[in-house]
């Protein structure tokens, strides 16, 4: 969460961050991996909206992440739209449209790219009369 913390901290008085909680990548009774194991995280895929918002607050407190979490519902919507699975950086312009979508993760997850577009999107804003 560092790059995106310090992209937060940056220019969180002039861009709304969210992070929408998806569909949980890596459950106990799906695709395990080995690095959760090791950290102590097992989680079983949510069955309900309610478990799903447990699992989000679950990850929120372990990896002390300061942007605000939105939950996706159990069926997918925000994940379907954007296509967010397993991770992806979006940035939504003034106007409403995708003023930036980064690849899919974990390879294509570059806060880099997406701190370019901000600055951009900030740049394309008209001075105040």
């Amino acid at each position: 969460m560092g790059a995106l913390h310090d992209l937060f901290d940056e220019y969180r008085d002039r861009v709304a961050f969210f992070i929408v909680y998806i569909k949980e990548a890596h459950p106990e009774d799906g695709w395990v991996v080995t690095h959760n194991r090791e950290e102590g995280i097992a989680v079983s895929d949510p069955s309900s909206d309610q478990e799903r918002a447990d699992v989000a607050d679950s990850c929120v407190v372990r990896s002390a992440i300061r942007i605000p979490v939105l939950v996706d519902s159990m069926n997918n919507t925000v994940a379907s739209a954007y296509g967010g699975w397993p991770d992806r950086l979006y940035l939504i312009g003034r106007d409403g449209r995708v003023a930036f979508q980064g690849e899919m993760g974990p390879f294509g997850f570059l806060p880099d790219r997406l701190e370019a577009a901000i600055a951009g999107e900030l740049r394309a804003i008209p001075a105040p009369k």
